[in-house]
């Protein structure tokens, strides 16, 4: 088949986006795809819809429009009755862009993205979306550099084509004369990882079969990428900004607890140490109970860097001592203590504890702190009961006098098989599901 403008059946229409084509806005864009040309700009505002007040979240909405010149017979303008077909395109490209955006790190602001069609020749609202993805970056990008955010919030690239069954082949950005007479109609929007964010079909002119559909994907996908490409190059040094890691701060200088997050959360996060945060300080651990100091580490860390923190406090917990060693756990002999003075004066202190009485439990609590939501705090508990002597070489602090329900001290447990049942891996797990 030959299309109407000679191109092969799997190529896009020429395209080209320039940024910063208003000026007075956060972020915007002229995008020009064939014959089709939008401007598409984002405003930020402080503060959210009433429905989201309160909720630590962002909003990002969207409004598209036709400018009456668009196309060969001057379109009225909207009046104080919305065009309909103008809502339902201003609801795709906002329900499209809110996948790109992480609504919690964006923090209580809207983003409001405005798509105006100059001239109109097929595949407008596609336009808009692709358009409207890099007018949402150069936006994020002034947020950042104006100090308002520590991090982009940007976790997804947003592109949509558009694709159809013309003179029975499957074409792909369909220009207008090719869309007014198509059998079937297409649009696809993706995000990098080639999920379908939206997929809008409909066999106006006749049905379509599966081998159809399938060869449709296809030209809608690649349709996709070459667009975030051109959305890539376009951005130049802002593209960072797309599919940024956050930055996790873990209130430790401990490479072992690190790199243990890091394979925990399977590279989901830019885990740091505080120190690497910048953060030096020393931190008051004064609170009377785990939880208390595990927020106590956290929020003093994310305030001071603006970054996502979690801190944990963990220690020892006997019954028959009243919960004692507690928060007090590390310091149990003074100040200037160790290990053995530790455990000696938890041994002299339950002498005359019989072995029924003496059970007991590790505790940690992990505390999460985002400079955009309350502090959210998690517990683990390991259960065991304390021996009359030490067993095991291995293991550090109370462990050779902690025994587990399986018989065995920490000290006498395998490093993984301790970690698998440990109070802080407890912890962890219920952690990893708010992270």
């Amino acid at each position: 088949m030959e299309r109407k403008d000679g191109r092969a059946c799997d190529m896009p229409r020429a395209h080209k986006i320039t940024t910063d084509f208003v000026s007075t806005a956060a972020g915007s864009c002229l995008i020009e795809t064939g014959g089709t040309r939008v401007i598409c700009t984002a405003s930020v505002e402080e503060g959210v819809p009433p429905f989201l007040r309160g909720k630590n979240c962002g909003w990002l909405t969207a409004e598209y429009a036709m400018l009456p010149a668009s196309t060969g017979r001057r379109k009225q303008r909207d009046g104080l009755k919305k065009d309909g077909r103008g809502v339902e395109i201003s609801r795709l490209i906002g329900r499209a862009l809110r996948q790109a955006v992480d609504r919690e790190r964006l923090g209580e602001r809207t983003i409001t993205v405005d798509c105006d069609v100059l001239e109109a020749d097929g595949g407008t609202r596609t336009a808009a979306i692709t358009g409207g993805f890099v007018a949402v970056v150069c936006a994020i990008d002034k947020l950042i550099k104006e100090g308002k955010l520590k991090e982009s919030p940007v976790m997804h690239q947003i592109a949509a084509i558009s694709a159809g069954v013309v003179e029975g082949e499957p074409c792909l950005d369909l220009c207008y004369i090719e869309d007014s007479s198509a059998d079937t109609d297409m649009n696809f929007v993706m995000n990098e990882q080639g999920e379908f964010i939206e997929l809008q079909g409909t066999g106006e002119g006749a049905a379509f079969s599966r081998e159809k559909l399938n060869r449709l994907i296809d030209l809608g996908e690649n349709g996709c990428r070459q667009l975030m490409e051109a959305q890539r190059e376009v951005l130049g040094e802002r593209a960072k900004w797309i599919c940024q890691k956050q930055k996790l701060v873990l209130a430790s200088n401990n490479a072992h607890k690190i790199e243990e997050l890091r394979a925990m959360l399977n590279e989901k996060y830019d885990v740091i140490s505080m120190r690497e945060a910048g953060f030096t300080a020393e931190i008051a651990e004064d609170g009377e109970t785990f939880e208390d100091n595990a927020r106590i580490k956290a929020e003093t860390v994310m305030q001071a860097t603006g970054y996502l923190t979690l801190a944990d406090d963990s220690g020892l917990s006997v019954d028959a001592l009243g919960g004692a060693p507690g928060v007090h756990s590390a310091r149990y002999a003074g100040d200037q203590h160790s290990d053995l003075e530790n455990n000696q004066l938890l041994i002299k202190n339950m002498e005359n504890v019989p072995e029924e009485q003496r059970t007991a439990c590790f505790v940690s609590c992990i505390a999460i702190a985002s400079p955009f939501k309350p502090t959210q705090i998690v517990r683990g508990e390991c259960p065991g009961k304390i021996t009359f002597a030490p067993r095991g070489e291995d293991g550090f602090g109370y462990d050779p006098y902690f025994e587990y329900e399986n018989g065995l001290t920490f000290a006498q447990m395998a490093g993984k098989e301790k970690n698998r049942v440990s109070h802080r891996a407890r912890a962890m797990e219920k952690a990893m599901k708010l992270l």
